[in-house]
């Protein structure tokens, strides 16, 4: 549904809507591709026939009021041109009041975000960060429009698996100290032998179903393989600067396996496939497995429970699922089963897919052992970063040095993950990564860092207003243009669950602030901290609003913003 977010989409849909005859909410407000067209256009387009007759007539009659200076019809299209001073007076107040996101988007609408979701007792590799990072830019980016958001960080600690692991440390572990990457290591030698040892599978199944039996000597075995992997991962997340509103596992679901079978049996749902029990679905070429001929309960089950536990628990508008889009079928045949189930809530729940992780062409796993670890490549790309900014700004040492490097590493990491739209795979280039003045996250961060040092470097302020009409360079509306897409730029990543429309959003906004910025160079008069007074003050306060952007954006992406670089 088209929205307007500033009084200047507003205003240019109530004209045209009083025309047309709809509601001003039923019209799209754009910005042309072309700025000599004009700063906003509407489509007069629901009249079919008379649409261009429409747009002229309403351009005709216009008269220059409020936000909005002038009208012109280019077929069906309106394109308004905004009054410049007035629409700077109202961004740069927007800015400072921090009121340029729409926080009322989301009032009293509550949203569930699955992600990140690790398997316990395997590394938090490389490739978990786009589950993590793609779930907690959302996070951020719905709670910024006033949602009431519920992270949850929904454990892989269940499941045939852990039999698995449980037979490999009683085989070959036992006697040796246990973290995670014994684990893992574990895990592995376990695949790579039973591919030649057929009775480790069987024992593996006998495991878990101790576990699901509630063995003692088991379930500690397993509580502890559990408590080593959460530790391991919490000191990622803390780096990552990721917080969880609920951290619970496919096991927290273990007792409500009997019932959502029995549930689904009272509903003549369940049938039997070659010992399995299992659910038909339409127009799906295989059913649903929840059952295995040994008895075995399946993540499809403990799926349904975990569903029913967020809605009871937060009547979600939306529950979202940021898993690989590997996982596509499971949640297409999930949601059709709760659909089946006669749950109404089942269309709120929605499968958020995303592309793999390459290292020069080679897929990130922990199956066959070729992982990358997560804190190794955040690891390594401070190291570099830390390099590279000791060797542009020398006076940076010792500890905020390093502050400076964890937050410009971490973000080029994370920058790199989110850039590209969700569902493509993401090629990791260390060279594009770390880049400090190319298309990455430190080059947004290096526009914030320049905007702090401008402020720093002024002048004390006098006081007094400032004077947007000051401000009427053609660069300088270029910049102010991009700001005034800020609001439209997060409902669309909202909508769509795409954090890489924020990603452009800054490296865009960052590359306008630079052609301004870098303009003063050549021309002394157009300098920010020129020595006429008020239009140094009018241009600070624009720098300012550029800065608060930047800051609000990266914080979107769970990204820093540092002062100095």
């Amino acid at each position: 549904m088209p929205s307007h977010h500033t009084p200047l989409h507003a205003a240019a849909a109530e004209i045209v809507a009083a025309r047309v005859g709809v509601s001003p909410a039923d019209l799209k407000v754009e910005t042309p591709r072309r700025t000599e067209l004009g700063d906003l256009s509407v489509a007069c387009h629901r009249l079919g026939k008379d649409a261009a007759k429409a747009a002229a007539e309403i351009a005709q009659s216009f008269r220059p009021h409020g936000l909005l200076a002038s009208a012109t019809a280019a077929g069906p299209f309106v394109n308004f041109k905004v009054d410049r001073s007035a629409a700077l007076a109202w961004l740069l107040d927007a800015s400072k009041q921090k009121m340029l996101v729409p926080r009322a988007v989301g009032e009293g609408q509550t949203i569930c975000i699955d992600y990140s979701s690790p398997n316990v007792s395997k590394h938090l590799a490389y490739h978990h960060i786009r589950s993590t990072m793609i779930g907690h830019a959302l996070v951020q980016i719905f709670r910024a429009l006033g949602y009431t958001v519920v992270g949850i960080n929904h454990l892989g600690d269940w499941g045939t698996t852990h039999g698995m692991l449980i037979v490999a440390y009683r085989r070959w572990g036992a006697d040796e100290p246990l973290d995670v990457t014994k684990l893992n290591d574990l895990y592995v030698r376990f695949r790579s032998e039973a591919k030649t040892d057929p009775t480790l599978e069987p024992q593996a199944r006998q495991a878990f179903k101790e576990l699901e039996d509630g063995v003692p000597e088991t379930r500690a075995l397993w509580q502890r393989f559990r408590d080593i992997s959460l530790a391991e991962y919490q000191a990622v997340y803390d780096r990552l600067g990721v917080v969880f509103d609920d951290v619970r596992g496919e096991s927290a679901y273990e007792g409500d396996v009997q019932r959502v079978l029995g549930d689904l049996e009272s509903k003549n749902l369940i049938v039997e496939s070659d010992g399995a029990r299992v659910v038909q679905l339409e127009d799906e070429k295989t059913p649903i497995l929840l059952v295995t001929k040994d008895g075995t309960s399946l993540y499809a089950t403990r799926d349904v429970a975990a569903a029913e536990h967020r809605w009871n628990t937060y009547h979600p508008t939306r529950s979202l699922y940021v898993v690989d889009r590997g996982q596509a079928l499971h949640f297409r045949q999930l949601f059709k089963l709760l659909g089946k189930m006669g749950y109404e809530w089942a269309h709120v729940c929605e499968h958020v897919p995303f592309g793999l992780v390459r290292f020069g062409g080679v897929k990130t796993g922990t199956r066959t052992g070729n992982v990358i670890l997560l804190k190794d490549v955040l690891g390594e790309a401070e190291h570099d970063v830390r390099k590279l900014i000791a060797e542009q700004n020398p006076k940076l040492v010792g500890d905020q040095l390093d502050q400076i490097a964890a937050t410009v590493g971490t973000g080029a990491v994370v920058f790199a993950n989110l850039a590209s739209q969700r569902d493509k795979d993401v090629e990791f280039d260390w060279a594009k990564v770390i880049n400090l003045h190319g298309d990455s996250g430190p080059y947004i961060q290096y526009s914030h860092a320049r905007c702090a040092s401008i402020q720093r470097n002024a002048p004390p302020d006098e006081g007094g207003e400032v004077d947007t009409s000051l401000l009427g360079h053609d660069a300088e509306w270029a910049v102010a243009r991009k700001l005034i897409d800020f609001p439209d730029t997060i409902v669309r990543a909202s909508l769509n669950c795409e954090p890489h429309v924020i990603c452009h959003y800054l490296l865009d906004l960052s590359a306008e602030f630079s052609r301004w910025y870098t303009m003063g160079n050549g021309d002394r008069s157009l300098r920010v901290l020129t020595e006429d007074a008020p239009v140094r003050r009018a241009r600070l306060a624009l720098v300012a609003a550029v800065q608060r952007t930047l800051a609000e954006g990266l914080a979107m992406l769970g990204i820093g913003a540092p002062d100095q670089m």
